[in-house]
This record gives C-alpha cells, sequence and structure tokens, in this order.
C-alpha cells in the first residue's frame, strides 16, 4: 500500500491524537477546557514573541496596569535581555524571560500570561543557573526577582542560601544522570 505522505506532521504529536489518549474518556465540557488551555498556551507563546520583539526593539506599551505593558515597559527600561538561554549542561537550562546583570546586580524578571499562580522558585532556579553559566557566587551580588501575572507586579530578593542549595543540586543531579548514562542505565 502507499500510504499518504503528511510530510508536515512528521515528529509532531496531535493534541487529541493516540499518544493522548485520555481524551476518549472526556466529556464535552472536558474536551472544551482542555481545548481552552491548549489555545492559551498557544496565545501565551505569541505574547511571549510579541514582548520579546518590543524589548529588543525599545517599543514601550502605554503606560497602564495591564501585565504585558508593565513588563515590556520595565524590560526596556532596565536594558533588559529577552529570551535569554541560561545553560549549565544538556540536563539543565532554561530561558529566562529577562534579564540583566549590572554593577553586581542580578535582574530577572517573567511574564506570566496565565492565571493560575506562578511559583518564584522559577526564577530562583534561573538565578542558579546563571550563577553556574557564569561561575558567580551567588553570596557576593545582589538581586531582583519579578513575576508579571494578573496586572501586578510580583517582587522577591532571593536567598543566597537557596540559590547555593538550587546550584548544589543542579551539580550533583547532573552528575548522577551523566553516571546513569555512562553505565547504560535508563
Amino acid at each position: 500500500m502507499n500510504f499518504n505522505k503528511h510530510l508536515d506532521l512528521e515528529g509532531k504529536h496531535a493534541p487529541f491524537g493516540a499518544s493522548q489518549y485520555h481524551w476518549v474518556n472526556y466529556t464535552p465540557e472536558k474536551l472544551d477546557m482542555v481545548y481552552s488551555s491548549l489555545k492559551a498556551k498557544e496565545k501565551g507563546t505569541e505574547l511571549h514573541e510579541f514582548a520579546k520583539r518590543c524589548i529588543e526593539l525599545g517599543i514601550r506599551l502605554p503606560k497602564t496596569k495591564k501585565t504585558l505593558n508593565m513588563y515590556v515597559n520595565d524590560a526596556i527600561g532596565y536594558k533588559m535581555t529577552p529570551e535569554q538561554v541560561l545553560y549549565f549542561s544538556d540536563n539543565f537550562f532554561g530561558t529566562a524571560d529577562s534579564i540583566c546583570f549590572r554593577k553586581n546586580f542580578l535582574r530577572i524578571h517573567d511574564y506570566k500570561s496565565g492565571i493560575t499562580p506562578a511559583s518564584m522558585k522559577q526564577l530562583e532556579i534561573y538565578m542558579a543557573l546563571f550563577c553556574l553559566e557564569y561561575k558567580i557566587d551567588p553570596f557576593s551580588i545582589g538581586n531582583e526577582l519579578r513575576i508579571y501575572q494578573n496586572n501586578q507586579a510580583l517582587l522577591e530578593e532571593a536567598d543566597a542560601n537557596d540559590i547555593k542549595d538550587i546550584m548544589d543540586k543542579i551539580i550533583f543531579f547532573d552528575k548522577r544522570i551523566e553516571e546513569r548514562n555512562a553505565r547504560g542505565i535508563l
């Protein structure tokens, strides 16, 4: 048999395909909820890309208490770099929505378009990855972490002890994973 070619779909997974089989048990209401969540994620990805371009181009948005506007305008004001990959290893890396490091002060901002409450833990991990990648002692720098969500900005100064603990865990877990890989253990 000559099967139809779907070259544009190779390597992709349908949101309601065989590998995501739980949908066969959904009620119509559950389908609506899951589909809405998927579309919200897509919109969030587009908003992140829009914010990145605004920051790169220095295009400020109208000064309002809207989440996206505050995030973009603050990132431009602080001369931050958007969508910066922070890398320790192939096992441990992440992309900070916006980041800057000047005069021994690290600033990391995260834009959340969803309504599920965000956690500062994600930004602490970014800080740990930054310190590992650039070999910076978290006790030697100041910091401010911000999450922009639901038309507000949540600010926190990370505790250097917490960042050091995350750094140590990343190093330990990375070594453990690499040892398993070297021994052929899945």
